[in-house]
């Protein structure tokens, strides 16, 4: 009877610990939600930067990335490559594609764009 009554205990303290880690990842990810949107917008802001660069280059000197952190506190990077899969300018010609990487809290969102598919109107 001993036994029945230890093994029951612990199949049931077994289930509840799982359930209770369980719910701490459910927690986690219902914080990280905002997190998430602030990182993926300062990557659709990079894209934009990106592309604007490429399409529409401005007269004077164009700053080399766009800026690193947003008001939101996300941060921003972009880094523009060429056929060879080197880096270079965004605003160069030769740019075949970009990636465009946010990040705030512990969450990052990246986001690609080829230049040479995309249209400006």
């Amino acid at each position: 009877m001993i036994l029945a009554v230890l093994m029951l205990g612990g199949a049931m303290l077994g289930v509840t610990a799982i359930a209770g880690l369980l719910m701490l990842y459910q927690i986690r990810q219902s914080t990280d939600y905002e997190n998430s949107a602030k990182a993926i917008f300062a990557a659709d802001a990079g894209v934009e930067w990106a592309l604007q660069s490429y399409f529409k280059p401005p007269a004077g000197p164009l700053p080399g990335s766009p800026p690193g952190t947003l008001e939101n506190g996300a941060v921003v990077s972009v880094t523009c490559y060429d056929n060879t899969n080197s880096p270079v300018a965004c605003s160069n010609p030769s740019s075949t594609y970009a990636i465009s990487e946010g990040s705030a809290g512990g969450t990052k969102r990246a986001f690609f764009v080829g230049m040479s598919t995309s249209t400006f109107p």
